[in-house]
């Protein structure tokens, strides 16, 4: 079976000295650089095949410190601490030696206790009623995900209007393939950025740093499997030059899979 492009691109080699390498994927490249999201997933990998893993990702905050360029890269993760139910972990992506991206994890023993959504998933259109996105988006990850724009998806035109920087759509692997956590960590980051929508300008805008609360089991997470999962997004502020953005994920039985805070870069 030809492996799943996704799988390629989060692939990872441990070296005797404890590091991973690993390469960027084309079919997961931005405008410039990398999608994000699949730097995150990258780095979040390196954790779940450390031999000294505890437990299941809760959550992963990603810094970009610089751009990722294509090609080659050394992820160093190791657990900072570890206690009897959680593991908090330090990594770094380094590219020629120098540091591009860093990012904290934690991962916890997950125990059955009292459980509640306080946020439940909003009312919208099935998958099926809602079509899915067209047009020739640039960025080759676009085309690497089946998605199905509800409301505030990618303008139309570029007219400089004010509108509401909500986003709802329904996403998935084009090819399919089974949801786990590192796809989970790539899709929390597939939203375009919130000035985009808010301001329809095309604003030069990148993620400076994401942090993704995984609320979902191993056990949730399969029975998702490869149905949809809503997207929703919206930022509270734009202002100096930074604006933030919030975001829920849910499957299609309106189970919350994860939630994501993370603050952006744009100009003018």
């Amino acid at each position: 079976m030809t492996p799943h492009s996704f799988d390629e691109s989060i692939a990872l080699t441990r070296q005797p000295d404890g590091s991973f390498t690993g390469n960027t994927h084309p079919a997961y490249a931005n405008m410039v650089g990398p999608y994000g999201g699949t730097t995150a997933a990258q780095l979040l990998n390196a954790v779940l095949q450390h031999p000294d893993l505890l437990g299941e990702p809760l959550s992963l905050t990603v810094n970009f410190c610089a751009g990722v360029a294509d090609g080659a890269f050394v992820v160093n993760a190791k657990p900072a601490r570890t206690n009897r139910s959680t593991q908090h972990w330090t990594i770094e992506m380094l590219q020629t030696g120098e540091v591009v991206t860093t990012a904290t994890a934690v991962t916890a023993v997950r125990r059955e206790t009292w459980a509640d959504d306080e946020i439940s998933m909003p009312t919208v259109p099935a998958p099926a009623e809602v079509p899915a996105q067209t047009g020739h988006a640039p960025m080759a990850f676009i085309k690497q995900y089946d998605m199905r724009p509800i409301v505030g998806g990618m303008p139309s035109e570029w007219d400089g209007s004010l509108h509401s920087s909500l986003t709802q759509l329904w996403l998935r692997d084009q090819q399919p393939r089974p949801l786990d956590y590192p796809s989970l960590a790539a899709m929390s980051d597939i939203f375009y950025p919130r000035v985009f929508v808010r301001r329809r300008s095309p604003t030069p805008a990148g993620t400076v740093s994401i942090t993704t609360y995984f609320h979902a089991n191993a056990a949730q997470l399969a029975q998702t499997g490869t149905g949809y999962l809503l997207g929703q997004a919206r930022a509270s502020a734009f202002r100096n030059g930074f604006s933030d953005q919030s975001a829920q994920i849910w499957n299609e039985a309106g189970v919350l899979l994860a939630s994501s805070h993370q603050i952006v870069y744009f100009k003018g």
